[in-house]
This record gives C-alpha cells, sequence and structure tokens, in this order.
C-alpha cells in the first residue's frame, strides 16, 4: 500500500494517517526500553494505543504487513541544511523534510548558515511557520554569533525561548576562545548545546582535501587533521572549565576521537557525530578530482575510519549526522578548487550504516537505532520516541536485509551531490509516521 503520491498531482506528500493502523509482524527495537521483540503495533487517531499481538480478524482499520521489517522509534537528523531562507535553488524546507522522510527521518535539526543566518527570533519564526505542517519535525539551530562572523555573541537567550535547541556558527569556527566560552556560559543558563565546527582557519585557508599523500600527488592544497584536533581540545577545556554543553560536529580524525573518549572518561560533558561517509570513504575518492568527494571536514584516511568506528563501538561517538549539504549542478561542475564543500546524504544514511556498520560486524541494530534516534534527542535535552502505550506515533520502519541501488531519480532533495550514486547498498527505509502523518519511502521503489 502507498501512502506518498498525490495521484492528481504526481506530487510526492506527506499522507494523513488512516484513524486506526495496525503494523502487523515487524520486530520493534527500543534503545530506550532495552526493547527487542516481533509483535504488533495499534495506532490510533496518531498515538499508539497497543503494543502486543492483535488478532487481524476483530481488527476493522487499515492493517500493514512489516514482517521482515524492523520497527524503531522515529530518527532525528542532527545535522542538515535546508538552505532556506536564501538558497532555495539548492533545497527547501520543503524538499528537504521530503528527502529526510524518504530517507527514514522524522526529525532534521537546521544549521544557520542560511542567508540571513539563523540570528533572529524572526528567521526562526518563519522556520517554524514553514515547517508547521511536516510529518518532520524541524528543530532550528541558532548561530552563536551575529551573522556568523565570529565578533559578537547573538542575543542567545531570546532566540532559544522562540524555539532553538542549540548554538552553532556551523561552516564557520569560532576563532576567539573568549567568545566560545562566553557562548558555553550562557548556553548553560537555558541548558542547551554548543555545536563545534571544529578548524583552526588559520591553518587551512586554501586547502581543499585531507593533508597527506593523495593531495601531494594531486597537487591540490592540503587541510591537516591537527587542525581539528587543536580545536576540539581547546573547546573541551573550555566546556571543562565552564561546565558548558559541547558537541562535535563531524568528527573525522583519530586524535580528535581520542580527545573526546579522554574528556568522556574526566566526566566533561561533551558529545560528538559523525557522518556516513566519514566512515565510508577515504581522500582516495578523491584522485578522479570529483567535486562530490569535496567536503568539509575533508575525507581522511583508513586509520581515521578505524578510529572512527572504535569510537561508535564504545560511544565515544554518540551519534550518526548527514551534514546535509545541497549545492546546485552548476556550482559542483566547476573546477575542484573552486567547487563548495557538501554533498547531500540524507537518503544514503541508512543504507551505507547498515553496508558499512551493522552487516559488517561492527555494530547491533540496537546500537545502530540509538545513535539514529534516541542519543540525537539526548543531545539537545529533549525526550526521545519510545514505541509504547500512550505515545505519540514517531516510528520508523525500515529493511534490514534489501539490497537496492542508489539512484538520482529515486531523490526527493532539489539536489543530487552525492558520490554515492549507483553504489549498491543493503537496507532501506520502508515507512516513517509522525505527528499524525505516514509516508512510504520510494528509495529502491
Amino acid at each position: 500500500m502507498k501512502f506518498t503520491k498525490n495521484v492528481k498531482s504526481g506530487v510526492y506528500e506527506f499522507q494523513s494517517l488512516p484513524e486506526k493502523l495496525l503494523l502487523k509482524g515487524g520486530t520493534v527495537i527500543d534503545p530506550s526500553q532495552n526493547l527487542e521483540k516481533r509483535t504488533d503495533i495499534l495506532i490510533e487517531d496518531g498515538k499508539i494505543t497497543a503494543v502486543e499481538e492483535i488478532n487481524e480478524s476483530h481488527f476493522s482499520g487499515v492493517v500493514m504487513d512489516v514482517d521482515g521489517k524492523i520497527v524503531s522509534p522515529g530518527w532525528m537528523d542532527l545535522h542538515v541544511h535546508l538552505r532556506e531562507p536564501g538558497r532555495e535553488d539548492e533545497e527547501t524546507i520543503e524538499s528537504g523534510t521530503l528527502a529526510a522522510a524518504n530517507g527514514g527521518f522524522t526529525a532534521v535539526c537546521c544549521m544557520p548558515n542560511t542567508n540571513p543566518p539563523i540570528d533572529s527570533q524572526e528567521i526562526i519564526q518563519y522556520i517554524k511557520d514553514r515547517a508547521r505542517d511536516s510529518l518532520v519535525e524541524v528543530y532550528p539551530i541558532a548561530t552563536i554569533t551575529k551573522k556568523r562572523a565570529g565578533d559578537e555573541l547573538a542575543e542567545i537567550l531570546d532566540l532559544v525561548e522562540q524555539g532553538a535547541v542549540a548554538i552553532s556558527d556551523d561552516g564557520s569556527p569560532v576563532m576567539s576562545a573568549e567568545i566560545m566560552r562566553r557562548a558555553l556560559e550562557y548556553s548553560k543558563m537555558v541548558n542547551i548545546p554548543v555545536i563545534g565546527h571544529e578548524e583552526d582557519i588559520t591553518m587551512t585557508a586554501d586547502g581543499h582535501i585531507h593533508e597527506g599523500f593523495v593531495s601531494t600527488c594531486l597537487g591540490l592544497g592540503g587541510i591537516p587533521s591537527v587542525a581539528e584536533d587543536i580545536m576540539i581540545a581547546r573547546d573541551i577545556m573550555l566546556a571543562e572549565y565552564t561546565g558548558g554543553r559541547f558537541h562535535v560536529a563531524h568528527i573525522s580524525t583519530r586524535k580528535s576521537v581520542e580527545l573526546v573518549r579522554e574528556a568522556k572518561k574526566r566526566g566533561v560533558q561533551v558529545t560528538a557525530e559523525v557522518t556516513p561517509h566519514h566512515f565510508t570513504l577515504t581522500d582516495e575518492a578523491v584522485r578522479g578530482y570529483d567535486t562530490n568527494a569535496k567536503m568539509k571536514p575533508p575525507l581522511r584516511t583508513a586509520d581515521d575510519i578505524e578510529a572512527i568506528m572504535e569510537g561508535l563501538q564504545d560511544n565515544t561517538i554518540d551519534a550518526i549526522a548527514t551534514d546535509h549539504a545541497p549545492h546546485s549542478w552548476e556550482e559542483k561542475a566547476s573546477e575542484f578548487i573552486y567547487a563548495p564543500f557538501g554533498i547531500v546524504g540524507l537518503e544514503t544514511a541508512l543504507g551505507l550504516s547498515m553496508t558499512k556498520l551493522v552487516h559488517s560486524k561492527k555494530l547491533s541494530l540496537s546500537q545502530l537505532i540509538e545513535k539514529f534516534s534516541t542519543n540525537p534527542y539526548r543531545i539537545l535535552g529533549l525526550e526521545p520516541p519510545s514505541i509504547q502505550k500512550g505515545m505519540n506515533a514517531n516510528i520508523t520502519v525500515f529493511d534490514p536485509e534489501i539490497t537496492w541501488t542508489f539512484d538520482e531519480k529515486q531523490s526527493l532533495s532539489r539536489s543530487h551531490n552525492s558520490p554515492f550514486i549507483g553504489w549498491k547498498l543493503t537496507g532501506k527505509p520502508h515507512l516513517v509516521i509522525n505527528r499524525g502523518k505516514l509516508f512510504s519511502s520510494i528509495l529502491a521503489s
């Protein structure tokens, strides 16, 4: 049964949930309850009313057979660029949330490097208004500094009051230690994390890829791993000094993982996320000058990937986030040194994670779901969704075994700047439910 396409317009959209919906025969995995069992889920008027085996013959609503599928709490992507306002040619809140649902997500956090940036209550309200009718909840992340210029703190308390769930100058590192210190102090007052784009730009101004053997071979300016390590070390110390909550965005180096691990052992309030492309690809992917392999932080080495895997396994790295960064075809088609950093990632996140982490025995399904669902909410201090009676139905259903090939024609994003087009992946989203709405993924359909 398909619920995603408007037959008259041919446009994919979110559909209203049936009054009564029975998800039949799936394996429910909810890390927040240490729950893993094959059972049914009854949803009535958008709420879960039963998590138990239900006899279909006595049921009058819509039945969806999810046998062989995994039913989990809805996922949140902590790091998404929706580009609106300012670059609606690359992505909009509407297209970005459709792409998120197509990838299995029921919530995204939108980063503040829009035009204008998310540094005012008006922009936050604009985003909330635009996302009001979406199945996918959009949580705005506001700037640390005004205009992301790094010179003066934004009105942090006002931004949080309006709905910001965190602050970050993502894409522009906060080079001033004093400003970062004050940001951590202010964020502590309102109990939100400060998300760091960790890069010492005095070392990376002319860099395009990871500094190493490949950059030397290609004659491209390098971005050294130490430029990330230095900033993470500084901000961990500032978090320890202030007692604030510090979250590392898109961690990519061995030393960075080690720094976070040691800080956690000392009791510092630090968390970290990693992107699927940083545990999947190395800088060798850049050898063909493919601009879709250009991102920041850059693709690193096999040794860095090994450290990331270890960090995922021991929970040094708390979450998987995509850093979904849409760019127009024209921009990415330019010469490598002029092409922008970033790739889209919402619709390949599960396939890459299942292929590289679960099917390779690095993580269990429960561990993966925790990093997609439970932990992202907890990082933000929000109550995570849970599959239990009385809760709002916020659910992701996925097939862990199906093999499919990613084709840009299956993407609902406005941009297709991905190095994974044509890749064969195992595991794909099937269905998402949230806010009284439903969407069936069209990936591999």
